[in-house]
């Protein structure tokens, strides 16, 4: 039975994102925080990657589940929006796991006012295989909202691409 506030963290720190299964909810940066309050609740934040993210209900549970088959009785679960998610937030072993698992990690999130353009964008993005930059997006989205798709020019291979945010 697992009783201290290290514990409880530790246990949150490996629940996998339903999305992304390489990756563990602190790889991905959405686990935010672990404490305990006076009567004993032991309090999970956890911030989505996007607002309307549909794995939220998922997490909640896995982590709530996770606690209490561990032994904790009380469990809260709580969103934390402000701020926002952002894919900075994955930390170096998560973009390792995407890469090796074919998923081109994201680049840094924008930062400051987004400057218009009348002409798409050209993004680079290397491939994940075999490190490439002669790639081209095939389409905007993929199994999720989060992620396009990509093919490489080089080794042809298709590859996903976590969008940064």
């Amino acid at each position: 039975m697992v009783t201290t506030l290290l514990d409880a963290r530790h246990l949150a720190e490996q629940v996998p994102d339903p999305e992304l299964p390489m990756l563990t909810l602190a790889d991905l940066g959405v686990l935010r925080g672990v404490e305990e309050t006076d009567d004993g609740t032991v309090v999970v934040s956890l911030t989505p990657t996007y607002s309307g993210c549909p794995a939220m209900a998922e997490m909640r549970a896995d982590v709530a589940a996770r606690l209490r088959d561990a032994g904790y009785a009380r469990v809260e679960i709580r969103t934390v929006l402000s701020p926002p998610w952002t894919s900075d937030w994955i930390t170096p072993a998560g973009r390792r796991k995407l890469a090796e698992h074919g998923i081109a990690p994201p680049g840094a999130a924008p930062r400051g006012p987004v400057p218009l353009t009348l002409s798409p964008t050209r993004r680079t993005v290397a491939c994940p295989r075999c490190g490439s930059a002669d790639t081209e997006e095939t389409s905007r989205f993929a199994a999720t909202s989060c992620k396009a798709l990509w093919r490489c020019r080089a080794c042809r291979e298709p590859f996903e691409y976590l969008k940064e945010i």
